[in-house]
């Protein structure tokens, strides 16, 4: 830490207020906000064996940082997105706009219009959305104009262009789509009105409409102006077909947001469910990237500031969350939507359980389609089908990249010899493969051997000179397993270990008491039995190797008649040509058959007259 950093360390005020980190380049690569500067910056510089990955490599990279003084925090948390959008800091979470999507808007102006636009300004017009599905945005529109008859001309409808008689009514008001305004054919008081029901319509209280247009149609048929009744009842009845199309989610007539994110590695989804008097208006989504070592309830919490800094007008009365956010957190997002009594509930069972799921689920179906749209633009690596089902039926953390699996070779205990196999994306790494020559016994034990292997590769300078793998496989049943298992933990190393066994193809987990089976066509069965047979195929080839030379270096290959595989069996039996040659005949036959015993007991007698 240098010493400018220091003196600014040493002297930070303790209000509430936004914080910048930039590196040595003086540019800013994290924004944050701070209901107490002091003690949230030095919190980032004290106990870092306790922070993620990434706050390690921020912290690492922080040369200065600048702090601007705020006199709330939710003035903090308004600068700190505003700041976000500008600089957009690599570590900061990536919270993808929604100004892609449309928008309706009614527009600033003398006798408002209703607009689909794509650009949000400040230019106090009033905009509803963004609306993800543009059907949906297209129907609401179609059934506005169809109850509404609203202008959607162009025209500037000054008092003094009205007045001069500038401007002509269109076909729209012959055909009863417009009440004229551009002849001054109806009050801007009664316009407005209509606008109010409009605005009404869009934030869901089309209960509360219907009320209030039949009573005022009622007034109109008690005062005899049938004209205007009759109209009201054209809109009523469209708006009750509007009422009967939305999705009845809750008999409470409540107004509620339902907030769930959903994840995978370094992107993220969210959604909310927009419900109004108990009918589900529409939902609204969200994307995130950078949040690989974010928490969801931060993922959380930043989605509903997000959408609350954008939409400050659609206030429910509660909020459903997928988990709950500390007593902080909500009295800041109290706060910031200006509602002191609005309620965040986090449902445990039953109905109102459903609904947060329910948006979690098409959370996590917009992340997929959000994922296969990345890969499509070459944003996003390709999966290994392979690797995701063994992350998914091994629960792994990741996709296991890096595969290393281990085999043990020998022939009656002589020549042991053991093998590592590397797959990494699901490919040999034929660089990788290392062979062993056991020499930590004499004889016969594959435990003893299986140690052996694990220990020498995950010490010393393989260590070093090899990555640590994903996912260690044993060629091999419940014991080798164990043995393998037991051998990491010794070396203090905790790394996800399975064993295939060869016969029924099972999988085997350390300590587990039954083994289980992956189905037949399963693309992670197939990756596990082809690391298997290239892990024997190595550790054979390796054993092969040293027997010939074993037999090149001894003078059973000079006996006319004894092939290689006769040899090997001698020499398992009797452990070097010395005692083969003092063996009885007997001996011979019980290890190599009458015909070859008579040829070796032949050979050593004539070599000794």
């Amino acid at each position: 830490m240098n010493e400018t950093l220091e003196k600014k360390l040493a002297n930070l005020p303790t209000n509430p207020g936004v914080y910048q980190y930039k590196n040595a380049r003086g540019k800013v690569i994290y924004v944050g906000k701070a209901k107490n500067l002091r003690a949230r910056v030095r919190s980032y510089f004290r106990g870092q064996e306790k922070q993620s990955g990434k706050t390690k490599v921020l912290v690492q990279n922080i040369a200065d940082l600048e702090v601007i003084i705020t006199t709330s925090e939710v003035e903090a948390l308004i600068l700190e997105n505003n700041l976000i959008k500008e600089l957009k800091p690599r570590y900061n979470i990536n919270l993808k706009d929604d100004k892609t999507y449309p928008y309706l808007v009614i527009t600033n102006e003398p006798f408002p219009r209703i607009l689909i636009t794509r650009q949000v300004r400040r230019d106090r017009s009033t905009y509803f959305g963004p609306y993800t599905e543009a059907r949906q945005l297209r129907s609401v529109l179609d059934l506005i104009s169809s109850i509404f008859p609203l202008r959607d001309c162009k025209l500037k409808l000054t008092d003094e262009h009205v007045a001069a008689g500038k401007f002509k009514v269109c076909l729209n008001y012959h055909i009863h789509k417009c009440k004229g305004p551009c002849e001054g054919l109806v009050k801007e008081e009664e316009y407005l009105r209509m606008i109010t029901e409009i605005t009404r319509l869009l934030k869901g209280k089309t209960s509360a409409l219907i009320r209030s247009l039949t009573e005022e149609m009622h007034e109109h048929a008690t005062a005899l102006r049938f004209e205007q009744a009759a109209e009201l009842k054209l809109q009523i009845d469209g708006l009750r077909k509007y009422a009967e199309r939305q999705k009845v989610v809750s008999t409470e007539p409540v107004d509620r947001d339902v907030f769930a994110v959903a994840r995978q590695e370094d992107d993220a989804c969210g959604v909310i469910f927009k419900i109004r008097e108990g009918k589900l208006l529409g939902s609204q989504r969200m994307y995130f990237s950078n949040v690989d070592e974010e928490s969801d309830e931060t993922l959380l919490r930043r989605f509903l500031e997000k959408y609350y800094l954008e939409t400050p007008d659609l206030i429910p009365s509660e909020i459903f969350l997928q988990l709950p956010i500390d007593d902080e957190e909500t009295d800041a997002l109290r706060q910031l939507i200006g509602s002191g009594s609005l309620r965040f509930i986090t449902p445990k069972i039953g109905e109102k359980a459903k609904l947060v799921q329910m948006c979690a689920e098409n959370a996590r179906h917009h992340l997929e389609e959000y994922l296969i749209q990345k890969q499509k633009r070459g944003e996003l690596a390709r999966k290994n089908p392979a690797l995701e089902a063994l992350r998914l039926t091994l629960h792994l953390p990741k996709d296991p990249e890096r595969i290393e699996c281990f085999d043990n070779s020998h022939l009656q205990g002589t020549d042991y010899t053991s093998s590592m196999v590397c797959f990494v994306q699901g490919r040999p790494r034929k660089s990788d493969y290392r062979k062993f020559k056991v020499r930590s016994f004499e004889g016969s034990d594959d435990y003893a051997a299986m140690k052996e292997a694990v220990t020498r590769r995950y010490t010393g300078s393989l260590a070093q000179e090899l990555p640590m793998p994903d996912l260690v496989v044993i060629d091999g049943g419940k014991g080798q397993v164990n043995v393998a298992f037991d051998t990491l933990r010794s070396l203090g190393i905790d790394l996800p270990v399975i064993g295939l066994a060869k016969r029924l193809e099972e999988i085997f987990m350390p300590h587990a008491t039954d083994p289980y089976n992956l189905p037949r066509t399963s693309p992670g069965l197939k990756l596990l039995q082809q690391l298997r047979d290239e892990a024997h195929r190595f550790a054979i080839t390796y054993h092969r190797n040293l027997r010939s030379k074993h037999l090149k270096e001894t003078v059973l290959q000079e006996i006319p008649g004894i092939g290689e595989k006769t040899a090997m069996k001698l020499l398992a039996r009797f452990g070097s040509p010395k005692q083969v040659a003092e063996a009885s005949l007997e001996e011979l036959t019980t290890t190599a058959g009458p015909a070859a015993a008579k040829k070796v007991h032949r050979f050593f007698q004539e070599r000794n007259v």
